[in-house]
């Protein structure tokens, strides 16, 4: 070889170790692996940058899946139970699971290293997010419960470094919940704040050292783009909100990293923050290097029904059609409508269009929210309701009504009231499908005058039971191709992941792991984990590959699950193919007692700002479940400020009028379960057992 030939294969090399130190391993492993559809390993949470949860590997197959069975089952030390989606490299897996992070032997199960925060030194107090670590450099990456980051070694679980990503002095609330993510010699994390009052944020740190390299607060500062969006005549946009809770994606070659972002603080008290209040509620696309805001969208302006986006962002490319396809991003709104955007643009995809929206003066609703033109979706719409809603209840279809100050009307608001939370969507390139699950709910939602407290009765009496939908929606057309319903405590935080064998798996609360057709949504295989009746909180599933044999792993409570072909561990019990039959809701234990009042006092989440929030509910029976003997009597107060006539729904008695501050006695002789309501505003019922003496 001659010198210059020597120089340029030198120079040569230099070049491709600074791509593959930027980008990882071509092939998608390596250190920094992510780049590309995921194959033997399972890098990141979302399987790799794009967080598609999609893998190639295609070992199983809708032909190949009856075959399939348990490899091996561990159960996670001390019992910590896991819905971390499990992240692979070199045949190692990594998870959370309680207060601890583990290291597992991806070819047995077998633990090879458990980390535990010190509650006497390093890493005291620190709780490990949820939802999984991220990996690269050498380093475990983990977000916890007090506002840190922290990095454990690879190979041992040693802490490595600690950083404070919150607000300082520390502010109750301040989460990081999301996985962390790693790209280009960074970690990248959203800062949650549930509804404290604090400002979410997202932040990217050195991998080597935890050093902050720049913050993105989601609630601009004065003089920041996005800032005349919140009151100006006071600091109310300091409460903010804003939470980041999902893992992020990013495109390196873009050199962008995206977020959603969650709904402003108060939550429901749009009164005192007047404007579409920036950034919450939106798609952000920053730059990887500086955190400057590159472009966003707004996807529910003046947030007042907790209908932000609230599961993860996935990037995919878009077929148009005509000609090369376009890098696109998906976001999906709590309402289970699609939005699709050119994610270098953040031009739509979809046209979209703004429609009036029903107004309440109080708490200064927007006059429009935008619509994808064409959209369908996941979740019913107003039909799927009509003959489901009983009297007095009365369906509002008008979706974006807003839950109005001590209103009592007879009314569902919504349509339904938005539940597309939490759990990942995977897209397969192979069907061009995204893949989601949400959750289908009526109720009677009502504020109270405190803007931080508000109530949404998803388990009134007599209205129909939540519904869970599993859907497969078409990126071309934005139409739901198939879709699968079920009762709602079935449908669990896992999630789907697609295979290129044309599978969907998921798990269920059940104890199921489930493998559906992902062109046909026809069920292929069930496996049980637990025995019938046992519900667990199963997490999202994974993929990899060992030794040229393909596994699926899943976290199911305190137990994790790895599944091959021709495995031999057995399942624990016959599945249940139709979790609809024989399916009965279950209902809350009546409470033991002689006395009814005819109004409650409705404690709000703790930690709200200011502390624990109390409301009083004229309207609300205390308590809702009464459980008396034979030959009670029982005592009916109102302790409210309106008169109230209580009488059985059956007509077999009745309290006649009580005033406010009155009370009258009731014998009840009849045994069963029997409803009862006020005459007076019939929305208010309640229901008492009345058993044998023993």
């Amino acid at each position: 070889m001659s010198s210059a030939a020597r120089v340029i294969a030198v120079i040569a090399a230099m070049l491709l170790a600074m791509i593959v130190a930027q980008t990882g391993d071509l092939q998608g492993q390596g250190p920094e692996s992510g780049r590309g559809y995921s194959s033997q390993d399972w890098p990141l949470v979302g399987g790799d940058w794009s967080g598609t949860r999609y893998s190639t590997l295609a070992e199983i197959t809708t032909d190949t899946v009856d075959r399939l069975g348990g490899a091996w089952v561990t159960r996670l030390a001390g019992g910590a139970a896991s819905r971390a989606t499990p992240v692979v490299l070199d045949g190692v897996l990594y998870l959370t699971g309680g207060a601890n992070v583990f290291a597992v032997n991806a070819r047995t199960g077998e633990q090879v290293w458990r980390w535990q925060p010190d509650e006497s030194g390093e890493g005291a107090g620190m709780v490990p997010s949820w939802q999984g670590v991220g990996l690269g450099a050498g380093l475990v990456f983990i977000g916890t419960g007090d506002g840190q980051v922290a990095a454990l070694r690879q190979e041992t679980g040693e802490l490595a470094w600690v950083q404070m990503v919150g607000s300082d002095p520390p502010q109750a609330g301040e989460a990081v919940t999301t996985a962390p993510m790693y790209a280009r010699g960074r970690v990248f994390v959203g800062l949650a704040n549930g509804d404290t009052g604090g400002q979410g944020r997202i932040i990217a740190l050195d991998a080597d050292t935890g050093e902050p390299q720049w913050t993105f607060f989601i609630v601009p500062r004065p003089g920041e783009f996005g800032h005349d969006t919140w009151p100006q005549d006071s600091n109310s946009w300091e409460l903010g909100g804003g939470g980041v809770w999902l893992v992020g994606t990013v495109d390196p070659d873009l050199g962008l990293v995206y977020f959603s972002t969650g709904n402003p603080a108060p939550m429901f008290g749009g009164e005192i923050r007047a404007g579409d209040n920036l950034f919450t509620a939106s798609v952000l696309a920053l730059d990887i290097e500086t955190g400057e805001r590159r472009w966003h969208y707004q996807v529910v302006r003046h947030d007042v029904w907790d209908a932000d986006i609230a599961t993860p962002l996935l990037l995919y490319d878009h077929d148009t059609g005509a000609g090369a396809p376009r890098k696109a991003l998906a976001a999906m709104r709590a309402d289970g409508v699609l939005f699709l955007f050119d994610r270098e643009t953040g031009e739509p995809l979809t046209p979209i269009e703004e429609r009036d929206v029903p107004q309440d003066a109080y708490q200064r609703t927007a006059t429009t929210q935008p619509f994808p033109v064409g959209v369908e979706s996941i979740l019913p719409d107003c039909s799927y309701w009509r003959d489901r809603v009983p009297p007095p209840f009365e369906l509002n279809c008008s979706g974006f009504t807003p839950p109005m100050v001590n209103e009592h009307t007879i009314v569902a608001p919504g349509v339904p009231i938005p539940r597309v939370r939490v759990t990942p969507m995977s897209f397969s390139p192979d069907t061009g499908y995204i893949y989601a699950q949400g959750r289908a709910v009526v109720g009677r939602a009502r504020r109270f005058q405190d803007p931080f407290h508000w109530r949404l009765d998803e388990n009134e009496l007599t209205l129909p039971d939540p519904v869970g939908i599993i859907a497969a929606v078409d990126t071309r057309t934005s139409r739901v191709v198939w879709k699968h319903e079920m009762p709602a405590s079935w449908l669990g935080t896992s999630g789907p992941l697609t295979t290129a064998g044309g599978l969907m798996f998921r798990g269920s609360p059940g104890g199921q792991v489930e493998a559906y057709d992902a062109r046909t949504g026809e069920k292929a295989w069930t496996f049980r984990t637990s025995p019938t009746g046992v519900l667990t909180r199963p997490g999202p599933a994974s993929t990899y590959g060992l030794d040229g044999t393909q596994f699926i792993v899943i976290p199911m409570g305190p137990e994790l699950w790895a599944f091959t072909l021709d495995g031999e561990v057995p399942a624990r019990g016959e599945p249940v193919l139709d979790p609809w039959e024989g399916y009965e809701r279950p209902q809350p234990a009546p409470t033991a007692t002689r006395r009814i009042e005819t109004a409650a006092l409705i404690e709000g989440v703790r930690g709200m700002v200011g502390g624990t929030r109390y409301g009083f509910d004229e309207h609300r029976f205390n308590p809702v479940r009464a459980l008396v003997t034979r030959g009670t009597r029982v005592l009916f107060v109102n302790n409210g400020e309106t008169a109230h006539t209580i009488a059985a729904r059956d007509g077999s008695w009745t309290t006649g009028t009580i005033e406010p501050a009155m009370s009258t006695y009731v014998t009840l002789d009849d045994v069963g379960t029997f409803l009862y309501h006020c005459t007076d505003h019939p929305w208010a019922i309640g229901q008492v057992t009345v058993e044998e003496r023993q």
